[in-house]
């Protein structure tokens, strides 16, 4: 069992989307999806930028690894399918990815990761789909932007910290690193969405002062 932790630079409840009652990490980090198996747990923690670098924003533990068009097609995660004109939730959807035929282009829905007129970001289609994975934990804790501070314990324990500085990933923790920051996590006695992404309230500042200044 691995431990992937990393920085969520953006959190919108996009990547990872924590809703439906499963998390799901199916944009973003490719090299975490393609390389993550069943079992290990991945940890977003928050970004220096909002203020929340050593705090807990989500964990989950892998239960399932599908494709981007077996994602599209189940029903399971209809949901997870973007509506930029639903609630803020819909329009947060992950499940934007899929093919025509086998061998076809990518097509991606509009989304979070298109332009704003809905059209195809190419950029964002050439990252995402570094890899077909999608992760899907049904155990799993999203605390979004109220999340706790990780303990001093997992910030120096033998010379490794849980938490990622910068781009990029770390996932070379040791067995007994690993098995604390899982009892840590179960110490917390909390699971599933706990608390609203971080950048929806920023977005509803910015909203509020926008509609102030009119």
């Amino acid at each position: 069992m691995r431990l992937f932790s990393y920085v969520v630079a953006r959190d919108y409840g996009f990547a990872p989307n924590p809703f439906y009652g499963i998390c799901t990490l199916a944009t973003c980090k490719p090299v975490i999806r393609r390389t993550a198996v069943i079992s290990d747990w991945i940890v977003g923690t928050g970004s220096a930028e909002r203020s929340r670098r050593g705090h807990l924003v989500f964990a989950m533990q892998v239960a399932e690894i599908t494709t981007f068009d077996d994602y599209w097609r189940d029903p399971r995660f209809a949901a997870k399918k973007p509506i930029m004109s639903g609630s803020i939730k819909q329009a947060f959807g992950d499940n934007i990815y899929h093919r025509e035929t086998e061998d076809g282009p990518w097509l991606q829905a509009n989304s979070h990761h298109s332009f704003a007129d809905g059209t195809i970001n190419q950029a964002n289609v050439t990252t995402d789909t570094g890899t077909r994975n999608v992760l899907i934990g049904s155990d799993f804790i999203y605390f979004g932007g109220a999340g706790p501070a990780i303990p001093a314990r997992l910030r120096d324990f033998d010379d490794q910290d849980l938490c990622q500085y910068g781009r990029g990933h770390k996932s070379t923790f040791s067995p007994p690193f690993v098995e604390a920051v899982v009892d840590w996590l179960r110490s917390l006695d909390a699971t599933g969405y706990v608390g609203a992404p971080l950048e929806w309230s920023y977005m509803d500042r910015q909203q509020r002062r926008a509609r102030t200044a009119r």
